[in-house]
């Protein structure tokens, strides 16, 4: 499927709260997500624990939504970050959605660098005039 990718590495994060607490994570991802207009379907975020006493572990999670992903993942012991951004255009261009939705979690990490690309993805193929039958 045609589509917007937008890979991105964030680096020197100062919203440590967010590195660091998969909750705090996950609700500012669902959120951002919504506020741009995707249609979230489920959601699966997990803590890790710190390498020994002295660190705090980062966080992963992702979001499926009806228009593709969203993947997230934090090192609070490197106030770093990466995200995943994949929104596709089956019935629309959605690729406005994708930048709204990286724009927000940017502005919520607030990395003091930020390294992404951008991958436009697919091409159009004709749609199958015939139904497929469902696999079980």
């Amino acid at each position: 499927m045609k589509g917007l990718h937008i890979i991105a590495d964030l680096y020197g994060c100062r919203n440590r709260e967010m590195l660091a607490s998969s909750a705090t994570l996950r609700e500012a991802c669902v959120a951002a997500c919504q506020a741009v207009g995707l249609t979230v379907l489920g959601d699966h975020f997990y803590q890790f624990d710190g390498l020994d006493e002295t660190q705090v572990g980062g966080a992963t999670g992702a979001v499926v939504f009806a228009e593709s992903h969203l993947a997230i993942h934090t090192w609070p012991e490197r106030d770093g970050a990466t995200l995943d951004v994949y929104v596709c255009n089956v019935t629309c261009d959605n690729s406005g959605k994708a930048e709204g939705l990286y724009g927000r979690l940017v502005a919520a990490l607030q990395p003091a660098d930020v390294m992404v690309e951008r991958v436009w993805r697919g091409r159009d193929l004709p749609q199958r005039k015939t139904r497929l039958a469902a696999v079980k």
